[in-house]
Order: structure tokens, then sequence, then C-alpha cells
């Protein structure tokens, strides 16, 4: 069973009502927890996917990832069901001290919304402080960012994942010293302290997942080496709660989308396929994605509350890599983005909203109508496009 925000009201009008309820859903269930900027909606509904393959499994993975949101999800299920719960990197916490989760899954912390959003590095404070408060059982973590490795090691057992990160912008410092934290290819230690990569337990390559020893091929057909990352994840967590590998990496196969990202639309007889990429760390893998065709794309970006204020973060992505493409700017902040891709030689125009750049895009000489048109978005653009083409909020 899966929820998303429609029911977050409810939530919020039970915890008024017993402000322990979360507590009480969980007391009789196998909890996992996700976490992370990047990626936890799609690793939740991975790893709910693979344990659904041997057990019910009840699970938020539609984002309604703060305490209202996770009650409402637990609220219209049975009281055994496992539980894997997407949890806002804020709430890590309180989620964990609540449910006393056996797995927590921490895939990466990057900078994100800072006009309402802590410093990474007090948010990986947070969840050392939290892992050290509440220990659970076993924790898979990003052996590639030094601040959910620091956090991790907090834990009585942690299984290491070798993620191939390369945003690395975001930890520079040493959260244990302060220190310069050096990256060399593949490994990375801090230079006035004792922390570095610690060794692997899970292993991902352009084809394949090797884990327990045994090589999975990539099993998604999600596109982009970071989904692989986080099926790689998926696999883990499901193998340490118990449920056959072999199982866990069948059940993955058939996942086209997640929550709209990768969805194929039509929009007036044009293909669109959404992607969603909301802050440096998530354009940066984005960008793999968009980096190789020749046709026209759409970029929006939108400074709403749940996006943050403030959009000066454009400058920090690469968009340079789109190469010859033509780029339309849409969304609120169309021209803060005309500005940044002005300033980078990129081709590129500015249209009203997506109608008027669909226009542009059949207009253009590298448009292909058999090829998709890449509408990529940051979180309320991306919200606003999918409920265009009938998808879930």
């Amino acid at each position: 069973m899966h929820f998303g925000t429609g029911s977050v009201i409810g939530g919020r009008v039970s915890l008024l009502i017993d402000s322990s309820l979360l507590a009480k859903l969980t007391a009789n269930r196998d909890v996992a927890i996700v976490s992370a900027t990047n990626g936890k909606t799609t690793t939740t509904k991975l790893l709910s996917t693979a344990l659904s393959a041997e057990r019910p499994v009840v699970s938020n993975w539609l984002g309604a990832n703060m305490t209202p949101g996770i009650v409402a999800a637990l609220a219209a299920s049975p009281a055994n069901e496992t539980a894997v719960l997407e949890v806002d990197e804020r709430w890590v916490d309180s989620v964990l001290r609540d449910t006393n989760a056996n797995t927590v899954v921490l895939l990466n912390l990057s900078r994100d919304q800072l006009d309402r959003t802590q410093e990474v590095r007090k948010l990986a404070e947070r969840w050392r402080q939290a892992l050290t408060a509440t220990p659970p059982r076993t924790v898979i973590a990003n052996a590639d960012d030094p601040l959910v490795t620091w956090a991790a090691l907090a834990a009585p057992k942690v299984v290491w994942i070798a993620t191939g990160q390369e945003w690395t912008a975001d930890a520079a410092g040493c959260p244990a010293c302060s220190g310069r934290i050096d990256f060399t290819d593949s490994d990375w230690s801090c230079s006035s302290c004792d922390l570095r990569r610690p060794a692997i337990d899970v292993s991902v390559s352009n084809e394949t997942i090797t884990i327990d020893g045994r090589e999975f091929r990539s099993p998604l057909a999600l596109p982009g080496r970071v989904n692989r990352v986080n099926a790689a994840f998926a696999l883990a967590a499901s193998s340490e709660m118990g449920v056959s590998l072999t199982a866990a990496f069948d059940a993955l196969d058939d996942i086209t989308e997640v929550a709209g990202r990768y969805r194929v639309a039509d929009i007036n007889g044009t293909k669109i396929r959404l992607l969603l990429a909301k802050n440096p760390a998530g354009w940066h893998e984005a960008l793999e994605l968009l980096e190789g065709p020749t046709t026209p794309l759409v970029i929006a970006i939108n400074a709403r509350i749940a996006d943050g204020h403030d959009p000066s973060w454009l400058w920090d992505v690469d968009y340079e890599r789109v190469g010859s493409r033509l780029v339309i700017a849409i969304g609120e902040r169309r021209h803060d983005l005309a500005v940044r891709f002005r300033y980078g030689n990129i081709n590129h125009a500015v249209a009203e909203n997506l109608d008027a750049a669909l226009e542009l895009v059949r207009a253009s000489a590298e448009f292909d109508p058999t090829v998709p048109v890449d509408v990529a978005s940051n979180y309320t653009a991306f919200q606003d496009h999918l409920q265009r083409v009938g998808g879930v909020l």
C-alpha cells in the first residue's frame, strides 16, 4: 500500500489527538527508513518493491515524508506490515526515535533549500546523533559521501555502498575536524584526521551491481547511473531485511517510473519525458541523460517554498554539458535561468509556459517527433507538469 500527500491533513489531526501515534503504529512492524537530499523517493519505491516480493509492505513513497504523512500511510495498513518510510533529512532523528527502525538507508547530503534548511554539515551531525541515540540494527550508507560516512559510523553495523558519487562540492570540509577532504579518483580522506572512505561491501558498475559476492546485471528500466546506485541501496537493504536477493532483483525489472519521474506523456500530440532535478547535485546526475541528444529540451525553474526561494544555485550547475542543444527556459524564474544560459553561451530561448515552449521545440530544425522532448524541472514545476499529464500528486 502506498500513500501520497492527500492524507497528510488527516495525519496532522491524528497527531494532535495522540502525539505518540507514530510509535504506536510501528510497535509491531519491521521498519526501514530511507533519507537523503536526492534519490530518497526512488529508493523508497525500489526497496518497497523488492520487499514486496516476499511480504506485504506499506510505504509513503509518493512523497509525504514528514511525520503527518507517515502516520497517514501507516494508519490505513494492517499493524504487522513491513513499513518502508521515506523521511525528510531533517526528520530522521524524530522518526527514528519514534519507530525504532531496524534498517536505515542514507544516500547522500547536499545543499538544498538553504533559505529554510540547515547546512549539510549540521544535518550530518544530527544524523550522527540520531544513530547514536537510537541505534538501528543496520545502516546502508554511501561510502563516497564523507558527510554520510561520518554520520553512519555512529551505527553498530554499516553496509557500505560504493556509489561513484561525482558531486563533491558540498563535502570539501571534514565533518569530524573541519579539515580538508582530499578526493583522489575513487578514494577520499581527511588531510587532518583519520576519517576516510571505508572498505566497500557493495559496488556499482555500468552494467552490474555486486553484492554478497554475486553480480547482478543492472536491473532497471529506469535510466542513468544514479538509478543503478538507487537499486544497489534497495537490494542491499532488502537483503539485510531477510529477502532473497534473487527475488528482490527480479521484482525491480518492470519499474519504468517513480512518482512521475521519467514518465513519457503526450501534450497536444508532442511526446514529453518528465525529469526531476532540484539542486546542483541532482542536476549533476540528470545532465548525464541530457548531454547526449541533439533534440531541443525544456528546463523549468520555480522558486516557491518547496523549492527554496533562492535560485542562485543555478550558477553551480554545469548546464554547458548539454552542448549545442536548444534549451528553452520556462517557469517562474525563467529569466534567472536565461541569464545563466547567456553567460554559459548556451543556445537558448525563453517561453511563457510549457505549451509555448513546445511550440518553439516543434519549430526547431532539430525536433524529432519520434523522440520524447525532455522536460527537466525542479520540484514545484515538476508537480505542475505531472498534474498537467494526469499524474498523482
